[in-house]
């Protein structure tokens, strides 16, 4: 038996023999130093296995749950292996050849997949939650793909604990009815069962809902209550204030904000009458001039009162205090205070009124907010107004981002008719925030807008890298029977002169990229009907 230890081989073997010689029990009279390590490292190894004492078995996991969903088509199944599988991304210097890039569709593919109420297989499990881990955005759809034996599978890797705090992860959730059962889940389950089961026994009976969530609500966390405050967003009633009220005296800033922002969404609201009420008396008419002109006198202090409703007292950097009260005021008012504040006109009379004292940016600004927040489509409709008249002269906003907040209010149809519109006066160059709220595929007027833009871009010669994010999102969102349609545009067009330098072959690639997607989608949409 030997007295060198394991760690006295490992020093000796990192430091090196020359450096660290071996103990005399190891090296032997004119042996050569490494091989005697070896040799030594050899018999430990048989020692310290023939000398392992047997544990006992840990006990197995719980099976995982059933999951009642149809299988998957096989050539579904084949195809969400290669778009899990798939790493492309774009090629350097600007070019992404004419392949389409799965990863862009593997969205679509989960989206489409859930639609039809699919299970998905055992086997791609693993690299499912690997890409939920790395893509935030396919979380939602991919949890509730991968439904409860997916969160059953989460428990054993660190990696995906992500998946214990999603809320859109499918669990065998028990009855509404089941008074014993619901309360167990709420006070025993992981965080997404818990968010699953309040939107479950939401739909069923909103009342018991919020009794089960003011059960528990003084010791949840800060964050979960705030995540649970906003599940509320759905099915938001009248039934939901007593309990947003009491939540406005919450000891976390954004949970009362969020109580704040959700009460002003109920026009009959106490807060929403408050806020009426605070606003009316800083927004009014002056008719002593002989045109009727909004005049407006913005608060002087934010009291507790105004606080307690969710009026934040600090602006941000660069805005003036009494226009950052304003604001709050007016875009937590509802919007049907207007027509009587202001001698009864409609939204379309009331954003013609000339605004004294350059208060009209805030005050329209404000009005927009509002009009999200009510999701009032009559006052989206003219706080948008035409989309051919020139976004800085508009009647409400030139903000892209708000423009695509207020589109998203409007009806799909009536959306994508409004785009298309825009595209047609004012071109792509402003269009790529606005694209992206409209339902997919595009209805047909958009699309045909849209590829016209190309083609005109196209014809002018320029290269198509200042279109690319167009371009993906027409990948996407195009209706996948337009592919034949476009097939002419794959052709390498005449260079114009005066164009960049093989503008027209790159162009080429777009297109063939472009058609070849539409017919992968096509295809994929085919492989999913049942």
């Amino acid at each position: 038996m030997t007295t060198t230890t394991w760690e006295d081989l490992v020093t000796s073997a990192l430091l090196g023999t020359d450096r660290r010689t071996p103990a005399a029990d190891v090296l032997a009279p004119g042996e050569d130093a490494p091989v005697a390590l070896l040799d030594a490292a050899a018999l430990h190894t048989v020692r310290r296995r023939a000398g392992l004492v047997p544990a006992p078995a840990a006990p197995l996991p719980e099976p995982a749950p059933h999951d009642d969903r149809p299988p998957l088509p096989e050539a579904a199944r084949r195809r969400l292996g290669r778009l899990l599988a798939d790493r492309s991304g774009a090629a350097s210097g600007g070019r992404r050849g004419t392949a389409p890039d799965l990863t862009e569709l593997l969205p679509q593919w989960l989206a489409a997949a859930n639609g039809h109420g699919y299970r998905a297989p055992a086997s791609v499990l693993p690299a499912l939650l690997d890409a939920a881990r790395a893509r935030t955005d396919l979380r939602p759809a991919a949890l509730a793909f991968a439904g409860p034996r997916g969160l059953w599978l989460a428990r054993f890797n660190p990696d995906w604990k992500f998946a214990l705090r999603g809320a859109s992860c499918r669990t065998a959730l028990p009855s509404p009815d089941d008074e014993e059962a619901v309360r167990r889940l709420w006070e025993e389950g992981l965080f997404a069962e818990r968010v699953a089961l309040l939107g479950a026994v939401r739909s069923h009976d909103p009342g018991a809902a919020l009794a089960l969530l003011a059960s528990t609500w003084s010791t949840e966390r800060a964050e979960d209550r705030l995540m649970f405050l906003d599940s509320l967003r759905d099915g938001l009633s009248d039934v939901d204030e007593p309990f947003l009220e009491q939540a406005l005296a919450d000891r976390s800033r954004n949970v009362r904000s969020t109580a704040a922002e959700l009460l002003s969404a109920l026009p009959h609201s106490a807060l929403a009458g408050r806020m009426a009420e605070r606003a009316s008396t800083c927004v009014g008419l002056d008719r002593t001039g002989g045109n009727a002109v909004i005049v407006v006198e913005a608060p002087h202090e934010c009291d507790a009162g105004m606080q307690r409703d969710g009026v934040l007292p600090n602006p941000p950097t660069g805005r003036g205090q009494r226009s950052w009260w304003l604001g709050q005021l007016v875009e937590s008012a509802p919007l049907t205070v207007w027509s009587s504040r202001l001698g009864g006109r409609t939204p379309e009379e009331i954003l013609a009124l000339p605004v004294a004292d350059d208060w009209q940016g805030e005050l329209h600004a404000a009005w927009c907010r509002a009009a999200v927040r009510q999701r009032d489509a009559a006052w989206a409709r003219v706080l948008l107004g035409p989309p051919a008249t020139p976004p800085a002269t508009g009647p409400g906003t030139s903000s892209l981002a708000e423009r695509s907040q207020l589109l998203s209010i409007l009806p799909g149809g009536e959306r994508a008719a409004w785009v298309a519109g825009f595209i047609a006066a004012h071109g792509l160059s402003e269009a790529f925030q606005l694209l992206g709220v409209c339902a997919v595929p595009w209805a047909e007027p958009l699309g045909r807008a849209v590829i016209d833009a190309l083609d005109i871009a196209r014809d002018a010669g320029s290269y198509p890298w200042s279109f690319s994010g167009v371009m993906g999102l027409a990948e996407r969102c195009l209706d996948p029977e337009e592919a034949d349609r476009l097939e002419v545009l794959t052709a390498v067009p005449d260079e114009p002169e005066g164009a960049s330098p093989g503008a027209g072959g790159y162009w080429s690639e777009a297109f063939q990229r472009l058609v070849a997607t539409l017919r992968l989608r096509a295809a994929m949409r085919a492989e999913l009907s049942p």
